[in-house]
């Protein structure tokens, strides 16, 4: 057992981002996984409501990261690799998304409101009942978008798919930056298979704390991991409050400075994502609208 740092009962905002980041380390070394390459600054933005009330040990034969240069990979479903460098069987996917903390239900929408940039923030998130194929797999087609001050500032099509162990993967995503109502970039789309860009896990089936995982990779572009922190916790946000929310810490080399953490509910998905360093965005679980 690896233990982690202990952190002391009342932790105010810079020592909470720093005992994240000793966790992050902690987990980086017992899974090889990919951390930032520098450690970011702490802020007091976007500062986690809900303390873990011990620091969670991890065991040294927990899950692997999946990483393409990491140890050996996860399984995928019939004993394949799983995670970028995997190679993609299409039969061993499947037509739903019923993983319960990512649940991609067409008909569903969820509508979050926080803040980014400095700007009032409103987010609906919106299962389609389009698909797309990726690399041979049938993938469900989520339609995002992003408003900043009232003005429509991103929209994006992700496109997950869920494999026979129950693992979602993140296979891509079309992405528009926008002012004033014209597309300015799309720097950060990238699909599976395409120019070398590989899909990732983004939903384990059955989370587990040190349990870390590349979500998408597109060298350059598209680098995004998480680490499963707490699988038991508290969160309240308008939609409601929960005590068995799924924390996770997310981060990418491509950014080093910044550090965010989301939580999940079963049934429901994401509940709150916030900035803990480097950032300002926060948007957290408004409405519901279920199919």
């Amino acid at each position: 057992m690896i233990a982690l740092p202990a952190r002391p009962s009342i932790c105010p905002p810079n020592r909470w981002s720093a005992w994240l980041l000793a966790l992050i380390a902690a987990l980086a070394t017992a899974c090889g996984s990919t951390t930032p390459t520098t450690s970011p600054q702490p802020s007091s933005a976007g500062v986690p409501s809900v303390e873990p009330t011990t620091a969670p040990s991890i065991p040294a034969s927990g899950p692997s990261a999946l990483v393409p240069s990491g140890p050996p990979p996860a399984s995928q479903g019939a004993g394949a690799p799983a995670g970028p460098g995997a190679s993609i069987d299409p039969a061993n996917f499947v037509s739903t998304i019923d993983n319960p903390w990512f649940p991609l239900i067409p008909g569903t929408i969820l509508t979050y409101r926080g803040v980014k940039d400095g700007e009032v923030a409103d987010e609906t998130f919106t299962v389609t009942k389009a698909t797309k194929v990726v690399a041979g797999v049938t993938c469900v087609v989520v339609h995002d978008e992003l408003k900043l001050a009232g003005d429509l500032a991103e929209t994006t099509d992700d496109w997950y798919a869920q494999d026979r162990d129950g693992n979602v993967w993140y296979f891509g995503e079309a992405t528009k930056e926008l002012e004033g109502g014209k597309v300015v970039s799309t720097e950060g789309s990238w699909q599976g298979g395409v120019d070398g860009a590989e899909p990732g896990i983004y939903m384990p089936a059955h989370p587990a704390i040190g349990q870390s995982a590349l979500q998408e990779f597109y060298a350059g572009q598209a680098e995004d991991h998480f680490v499963v922190l707490l699988t038991s916790t508290k969160v309240k946000v308008p939609f409601g409050s929960f005590s068995d929310a799924l924390l996770t810490a997310e981060w990418t080399p491509l950014e080093p400075g910044v550090l965010s953490e989301k939580f999940y509910v079963k049934g429901t998905g994401e509940v709150r994502e916030a900035d803990v360093a480097g950032g300002d965005e926060k948007l957290e679980l408004t409405k519901v609208v279920r199919p």
